[in-house]
């Protein structure tokens, strides 16, 4: 499965970090809101922070 950003989505996507977009696309997740977006954030940070 690849990673899929949906179009409502993609200019807030644009505006992180290439080293950030890069690691949420290599996940194979889907993000079509938000919503969606935040909660992978939020899994990332807690996963630094660990």
């Amino acid at each position: 499965m690849a990673s899929y950003i949906a179009p409502e989505i993609r200019d807030k996507f644009e505006t992180l970090s290439i080293d950030l977009k890069n690691v949420i696309l290599q996940r194979n997740v889907q993000i079509r809101s938000l919503p969606d977006l935040i909660h992978i954030l939020e899994q990332i940070v807690a996963e630094a922070e660990a």
